[in-house]
């Protein structure tokens, strides 16, 4: 996979574009059922999940988004994925999305990986909007929301079926002030 960004970094962070050899850990990641129990995507097979990866090069072909591996500074831990997708330059807008696998929770990966993402979209895509979309029941992800500066504008009441069950989605939003 071609990339045409540099990673970004924190001390303890490496985001960096998705390569090939993340096949696996993605496959591991994305059919986990503690992670796809709020993602919207879930693979059965490392061949399912290729799908997954032409997701990743594709964004930017299509200029319509771009994710990031999340792995330790130094590259040698692979932790998830988090990025932007759905971008509209016409409405200077994306929508945020991020996993993790389970065995990294609660040590504030994601809270950590977020706002270099923020700024990212802010400064390199001029977006002046950028939303998430969070399964009302998903409460880990709205607090990360709220720690990265999202503001909750509604919930989305039984809007989507999911499991033969209909589910409410919360909708977040942080505005460019940058």
């Amino acid at each position: 996979m071609k990339n045409s960004f540099s990673p970004l970094q924190t001390a303890r962070l490496l985001l960096r574009p998705f390569e090939e050899s993340d096949l696996e850990n993605v496959f591991k990641g994305l059919s986990h059922p503690d992670v796809i129990k709020h993602y919207g995507v879930s693979y059965s097979s490392l061949e399912e999940t290729k799908i997954q990866m032409t997701f990743f090069r594709e964004l930017e072909v299509n200029h319509s988004g771009k994710w990031w591996a999340v792995c330790s500074a130094d590259n040698s831990i692979f932790y998830g994925g988090c990025g932007l997708n759905n971008m509209s330059a016409e409405h200077r807008k994306a929508e945020i999305g991020y996993w993790l696998l389970p065995e990294f929770w609660g040590n504030g990966i994601i809270s950590e990986a977020l706002p270099l993402i923020i700024e990212f979209g802010f400064t390199h895509f001029s977006l002046h909007r950028i939303e998430a979309v969070v399964e009302t029941d998903n409460e880990n992800s709205a607090k990360i929301m709220k720690k990265t500066g999202f503001q909750l504008e509604g919930t989305m009441r039984e809007c989507e079926i999911k499991n033969g069950k209909f589910i409410s989605l919360d909708m977040y939003a942080r505005l460019n002030t940058i």
